[in-house]
């Protein structure tokens, strides 16, 4: 219907929500890159060739050097010198245990540390440092060098110095290779890595002794696999972060108090050694990097946690709402059997308004369609607003008894249902759209509940007419599933927010206790039915009064379409808003209705595109198991509840493999427009009518009734 609602719309602000999302994934895929590549402490990656390494490493020393001619040249601890080294730190339960020992033991390490711990527990860093101990780079992410491209080798070592220097005012000219071992255990490939490294400056440290403390293979057996021969110096490789060190604690300390017997001193790599600190001052610039990088990784990290807690919440409220629905429209089949479905009665006159904007496409089915319903004493008024096409001409030529024709200048929809219903003689008032086709037994069967007296208002069944092609099946199990089976659930619950334009039927008292159909907002549907229901009437849904209606053909045609609905409901609850703090049956409306709409329709839908970006970190970053599993076992769910629905509504399951298809697209869709219309409202702009352009879908329907 036209309207003549004034103010432009909103440009729509899909800059700022890809922007959004852009940088929530950045977030997300930095917090998967800190926390899920590299696996500290599991001991060597598995290489497939390993190719031995050029003679001038193999039976080398531990540190390694690059020299200005290209030579790469190694040193060796002295004669009674030991360098504890400890990598994948710094750990919070296990690094103060050993910083602990070497205290007492008047001892000095090296620890390499991992340059994200670096980020998670810089003060332990600053202790390591404190304490008269040395610290070495282990790159960002505990990446194992040789496998990745150059510029990812370059990556993880500035990243791993940036991380100590924010967090020491420090850098480190020690670097010990992620599952790096003795010299003679590099391979080829781990060579030219090393080389790589060196080139940079960097001294690279291997070691003497490998304890293997990861195995987890005894105290005994590591404190002799750390202990050098006959007196000799040695690098001796322990790990103090990336899983259990208790016997990595252990040892430590029988080592100490074995070799400070025998005279051994223990000394960071660059004191045996005989070289200047390894932790020289950073750059300011490095400092100010270091910062940054740590608050990015936090957040990243608080960002994650956060998707998490969303995720969990989205996907525990769906669940709930599939429950609900489920035991909900049981409960409402066994309510509709006590109402009794057998021979119906005659409840007095009932007058069908159509009101009709250019619906020239449908007009003559939706009329032929009203004329042909069984109910004995019915009248149908056709109210055209003005429309532009020979929508009026058509209904003319139809010259069938029982229909009346009003034309009036276009005033809107809610004025046209006015005007039908001023014009109409029965007590009772269906109200049905001009693209809507009704079964033959339709209002009858609609008008049986008003048979109560506290009836005010009757929901119909309101199905898909053009349901051939993928969009039209999406819709077709919306309307099963999202509309029908929520009204089930609303009448349950006594807050049904809404009797579609559709096809639903009125006391005229009710309509005149509310004043008529209300034109504030666009969606007057809605906002009558709460209206209704504040008043005091009861709302109840009929199942088995069905009416096709055509839904949009395009994805433009229905974004128009439900961007008019998202807004005319948050209009109408704004407007109902008051409602929540009342008694009886505006407030069950109020507290179950408004509330049920809010989440499921408005705030659920505003934290999809979170949601859809989470997902996609997950197929990245978690494992493809449990992803899998996840999305199945959602799927599975709703493929029960929708199989269900469709068996309510006497549908066939044919349309259920178009279901996970409509998570690619269609959900999408749904919460873009709920997006916009959010938007809209905050902005206070109101929005003109959107009228979709009909195709005489509805003519599809004359073969279902």
């Amino acid at each position: 219907m036209s309207r003549h609602l004034t103010r432009r719309e909103p440009r729509a602000h899909w800059v700022l929500l890809l922007l959004g999302v852009s940088v929530l994934l950045v977030g997300l895929f930095f917090h998967g890159y800190v926390e899920h590549i590299g696996a500290e402490g599991s001991g060597p990656a598995p290489v497939k060739n390993r190719v031995p390494a050029p003679e001038e490493v193999l039976g080398a020393a531990p540190v390694l050097r690059l020299e200005a001619d290209g030579r790469l040249t190694s040193r060796a601890m002295p004669a009674g010198t030991i360098a504890l080294t400890f990598d994948d730190g710094p750990d919070p339960r296990w690094t103060p245990q050993i910083l602990d020992l070497l205290k007492r033991y008047n001892a000095h390490a090296t620890f390499f540390v991992i340059g994200s711990k670096v980020n998670d527990y810089p003060d332990l860093t600053r202790r390591i440092l404190a304490e008269g101990h040395e610290i070495g780079s282990h790159t960002y992410t505990h990446v194992e060098i040789a496998t990745v491209p150059a510029w990812r080798r370059r990556l993880e070592l500035t990243l791993s110095q940036n991380a100590i220097a924010g967090a020491t005012g420090r850098v480190a000219t020690l670097m010990r290779p992620p599952y790096s071992s003795e010299p003679d255990a590099v391979t080829a490939a781990e060579f030219l890595a090393l080389r790589d490294v060196a080139s940079g400056g960097q001294l690279i440290v291997l070691a003497d002794h490998d304890t293997e403390d990861w195995r987890r293979r005894g105290v005994e057996g590591m404190v002799a696999a750390a202990t050098p021969a006959r007196g000799k110096g040695a690098v001796v490789m322990l790990h103090d972060g990336g899983g259990d060190r208790s016997q990595t604690v252990a040892t430590v300390d029988a080592l100490l108090k074995r070799m400070s017997g025998r005279g051994y001193k223990f000394r960071t790599v660059s004191e045996g050694l005989g070289l200047p600190s390894g932790n020289p001052a950073a750059s300011d610039g490095a400092r100010l990097r270091g910062e940054a990088l740590r608050w990015a990784q936090l957040s990243s990290g608080w960002l994650a946690r956060a998707m998490t807690v969303l995720l969990g919440i989205a996907v525990g409220l769906t669940m709930l709402r599939l429950a609900v629905q489920v035991v909900a429209a049981r409960i409402h089949v066994r309510r509709v059997r006590r109402r009794g479905g057998g021979r119906l009665r005659y409840l007095g006159p009932v007058s069908v308004i159509v009101p009709a904007y250019n619906e020239s496409a449908n007009i003559a089915a939706t009329v032929r369609s009203l004329i042909a319903n069984d109910y004995p004493d019915l009248e149908v008024i056709v109210v055209d607003d003005g429309s532009t096409d020979d929508t009026s001409a058509m209904v003319r030529r139809l010259r069938l008894p029982g229909v009346r024709l009003i034309r009036q200048a276009n005033a809107g929809k809610p004025a046209a249902l006015n005007t039908g219903i001023a014009h109409a003689r029965g007590g009772l008032i269906v109200l049905v759209d001009g693209d809507t086709v009704l079964a033959r037994d339709a209002v009858g069967r609609l008008l049986q509940p008003l048979a109560d007296p506290s009836v005010g208002a009757v929901s119909g069944n309101t199905k898909v007419a053009n349901r051939r092609g993928l969009l039209g099946r999406w819709q077709h199990l919306e309307y099963v599933i999202g509309f029908n089976l929520d009204r089930r659930m609303f009448e349950i619950g006594e807050c049904m927010p809404t009797v579609p334009g559709a096809i639903g039927a009125f006391r005229r008292e009710a309509l005149t206790d509310v004043g008529g159909v209300p034109a504030a907002t666009l969606a007057e549907d809605t906002d009558l039915t709460m209206a209704v229901t504040r008043a005091g009437w009861r709302v109840v849904y009929e199942e088995s009064a069905l009416a096709w209606t055509e839904a949009p053909a395009s994805l433009r045609q229905l974004w128009r379409q439900r961007y008019r609905w998202c807004y005319g409901t948050m209009q109408a609850i704004w407007r109902h808003r008051h409602s929540v703090v009342e008694a009886g049956a505006a407030g069950r409306l109020g507290r179950r209705g408004l509330v049920y709409l809010i989440v499921f329709q408005i705030v659920l839908p505003l934290t999809a595109p979170a949601v859809d970006a989470y997902a996609i970190y997950g197929l990245f970053f978690l494992p493809v198991a449990q992803v899998a599993v996840v999305w199945l076992g959602l799927m599975a769910v709703q493929a029960m509840t929708a199989a269900y629905a469709l068996h309510l509504d006497g549908e066939g399951y044919g349309p259920l493999w178009a279901l996970p298809l409509q998570q690619l697209v269609y959900r999408q869709l749904m919460y873009l427009v709920v997006i916009q219309s959010t938007v809209t409202a905050l902005t206070g702009i109101r929005l003109r009518w959107h009228r979709i352009a009909r195709v005489g879908g509805a003519h599809e329907a004359l073969s279902m009734r």
